[in-house]
């Protein structure tokens, strides 16, 4: 079945490796909620990859859900996930079938692949939106109404910039890129900071100063490391919704958060996100792309609720988070050289002639990158053990697992880059192959 893609029918996208009920009803709520308000064709779309006890629960929850016009559920747990991607790539005829699978579907958590299939599915759905949520995330409420991001999403994504300024509050864009099409819209979190290195600033303010800033390129001056770490993390602070400010702009990543995104199809169809495995912040890349290649956004303030799921407070969630940010200041060595050649080319060598985003331009970048020397890595290592021993605890005991896997660490940092060169590559074939078969047998 060829499915092509629709102008009113858009992807709500929640992907989950947690409990998360309630997270699934308010989520359903945005659904209908879209559906009732701007007559669009919802599917929401929940990939769960949780245990089976855990998806039994989801399955309830989701046969609960009010049946509402416009709305679509489609719940896939992993093996109807793997099932899809099979068939997808299979039928995609790509070389490395086995290796492309692996990176759609790895064993390990990962953020940019649970999103890239969300935009696979997306793509089979006929949709020309993808909506992000997180399942560790509530909304806002304002006068007992619960505050929710699509309204934003809705009224510009997709429209062209010079049509979009009538729905924002006001417009901070240049004119020349007023006939470009709203790519991205989002906002951040208020709440509880989404990276859990918070006890560091709470213990030793030095420490935490060392530690944020190591993910700033190395040239950078120390006022400029500064400023990040100032900024970095904090998401919206705290303060609580009260009423809608929206900017049609250049949207600067600092300011989004990927549980409060969305983005139009001609972005994510033709370049994904990293797959890189135990990885914070290895989907970010599509936000730093669409700011570099001055595609509009809208920046609003209906910032998503965060808050801590319990395992992130014990030690073996401890644990695997300081992994997973070990592995994402590795993950700069390469991300920071391309992010440079990114705004260095700019739009100008970053669109095609239709103005879309070029895919064999970036993944270019990121094998040049792969090459680079590893001794920024090395110390970067070395700055992370000095400083989580001289916290103590916990940390210098983490400290002794991450020594243990040092050269494992720097080889996965280059291979990650490597591997989304590769998927970046066949991306355009894998959308297409998608597009065409439809979600098929792995919706129930």
């Amino acid at each position: 079945m060829n499915h092509k893609t629709s102008t009113d029918r858009i992807c709500l996208a929640l992907p989950t490796n947690r409990a998360c009920s309630e997270a699934i009803t308010g989520i359903a709520e945005e659904g209908a909620y879209a559906a009732r308000t701007f007559g669009t064709e919802v599917h929401l779309v929940i990939l769960d990859s949780c245990d089976q006890a855990t998806r039994t629960e989801h399955t309830r929850v989701v046969a609960d859900l009010p049946a509402t016009p416009g709305v679509t559920v489609h719940h896939l747990d992993e093996a109807r996930q793997r099932q899809f991607l099979r068939r997808t790539i299979r039928r995609s005829r790509l070389a490395a079938p086995d290796r492309l699978l692996d990176l759609m579907l790895p064993a390990d958590l990962s953020y940019g692949a649970c999103t890239n299939r969300a935009f696979l599915i997306a793509g089979a759905l006929g949709c020309r939106s993808v909506h992000r949520r997180d399942s560790d995330c509530s909304y806002q409420v304002l006068d007992g109404e619960k505050v929710f991001p699509i309204h934003h999403e809705l009224a510009s994504l997709g429209k062209t910039a010079s049509k979009a300024s009538a729905a924002v509050t006001e417009t901070v864009l240049a004119a020349r890129h007023g006939h470009r099409r709203v790519s991205m819209v989002g906002a951040s979190s208020i709440g509880e900071p989404s990276v859990d290195i918070a006890e560091i600033e709470q213990r030793d303010a030095g420490v935490y100063h060392d530690i944020v800033s190591l993910w700033a390129p190395t040239h950078w001056s120390d006022e400029q490391k500064e400023q990040l770490v100032e900024e970095s993390f904090k998401g919206a602070g705290t303060a609580p919704f009260t009423a809608d400010h929206s900017t049609l702009t250049l949207v600067d990543p600092m300011r989004v958060d990927m549980s409060n995104i969305a983005f139009d199809h001609e972005v994510y169809e033709r370049v994904p996100l990293p797959p890189a495995t135990d990885t914070i912040g290895s989907d970010y890349f599509l936000i730093h792309l669409v700011h570099d290649a001055a595609l509009p956004g809208v920046l609003h303030n209906r910032h998503i609720q965060n808050y801590y799921t319990p395992f992130r407070r014990t030690d073996a969630g401890f644990r695997a988070y300081q992994m997973r940010f070990v592995k994402f200041l590795l993950s700069m060595l390469y991300l920071n050289d391309v992010y440079g050649r990114m705004g260095a080319a700019a739009d100008t060598a970053l669109l095609d002639e239709r103005e879309q985003v070029r895919g064999d331009v970036v993944s270019g970048f990121l094998r040049e990158s792969a090459a680079l020397d590893r001794t920024e890595n090395v110390w970067r290592l070395d700055r992370v053990s000095t400083a989580y021993r001289k916290l103590g605890g916990r940390y210098a005991e983490f400290t002794d697992l991450m020594d243990a896997r040092r050269e494992e660490l720097l080889d996965a940092a280059q291979r990650d880059t490597e591997d989304f060169a590769l998927l970046i590559d066949v991306w355009p074939v894998l959308v297409g192959t998608a597009r065409e078969s439809g979600l098929g047998s792995a919706d129930t």
